[in-house]
């Protein structure tokens, strides 16, 4: 009795066996920096529960997870604005509304407000905090929401810095503009006449420099897109209105290509000047003259 039930038993080792599924040949998914640093603090790869916690906390405080209220982006390895064909993931554990909650930018004419739960966009997107980083550069910063002055705004901190003589150092807050980007990346906004927002900065010169970037069709290439320069005073409010004459083409296809205002990014940009940022923005969109 003993001798036939080891052979059943050997019969179904085998049996069982022989229907594994087989194993995946797939490329492992390449881990963002942040993933990587945050298996690294787990004590060489322990799968143990401290190991769990400090990753996690790790992610945490990097606003991958939990729905952080700030981006520290430090250490991002972030696209300056990513191919026109891209889409944007969420990156953090936020809330965010359902689809049907949100209307069109090119419909309500606004692109924030303010109004929702950072990182969100009242219209819909997300804002992401972007470096200079992944062409080498050093450049650092944060995205954070707070209440600046009596205005709730991005607040985009940190320092631009040139690396070996490239002046196009940048630390940037981006958001792509499509409710629906599986859909149609891109929104029309030629009803509209340009871009309005308000802007705040702390400096000890009398004036700084910003852009804005715009991303359309024509943009295919990393570096492309279309960029109008304003200038602040520190320390008040201003809005800036900025009209679509006013963008210039930078890069492949926005250097022959005229401006059109079908749009799929929109960025507020500090580049090509060494400094120390403080700058907030509010209430972001469209605006029409009468």
């Amino acid at each position: 009795m003993m001798m036939k039930t080891a052979l059943l038993s050997i019969l179904l080792l085998e049996y069982s066996t022989a229907f594994q599924p087989a194993a995946s040949t797939s490329l492992p998914r390449q881990l963002h920096p942040l993933e990587q640093a945050a298996a690294a603090a787990d004590d060489g790869g322990s799968t143990n529960k401290k190991g769990d916690n400090k990753a996690m906390a790790f992610l945490r405080s990097k606003g991958r997870i939990g729905g952080a209220a700030n981006m520290d982006f430090a250490n991002a390895m972030g696209l300056d604005e990513s191919p026109s064909g891209g889409s944007q993931k969420d990156t953090t554990g936020g809330t965010k509304k359902s689809k049907a909650a949100y209307v069109s930018c090119t419909t309500s004419g606004v692109i924030d407000d303010m109004s929702d739960p950072f990182p969100f966009t009242s219209s819909g997107s997300q804002w992401l905090g972007i470096t200079d980083r992944v062409m080498g550069g050093s450049s650092n910063g944060s995205l954070t929401r707070e209440t600046i002055d009596g205005k709730l705004a991005n607040v985009l901190r940190g320092n631009v810095s040139l690396v070996s003589g490239n002046n196009g150092g940048f630390i940037q807050m981006a958001t792509d503009l499509s409710l629906d980007p599986s859909e149609d990346a891109f929104v029309d906004a030629e009803k509209f006449d340009g871009i309005e927002l308000e802007v705040y900065c702390e400096s000890s010169s009398t004036e700084e420099k910003f852009n804005v970037h715009l991303r359309n069709p024509a943009c295919d290439r990393q570096m492309s897109s279309y960029r109008a320069t304003f200038e602040v005073r520190p320390g008040q409010w201003a809005t800036v209105r900025l009209p679509w004459d006013a963008f210039e083409g930078y890069g492949p296809g926005p250097e022959v290509t005229p401006f059109v205002p079908i749009l799929r990014r929109l960025g507020v940009v500090s580049i090509g000047e060494v400094k120390d940022v403080v700058l907030a923005v509010a209430n972001v969109g469209f605006f029409s003259v009468i």
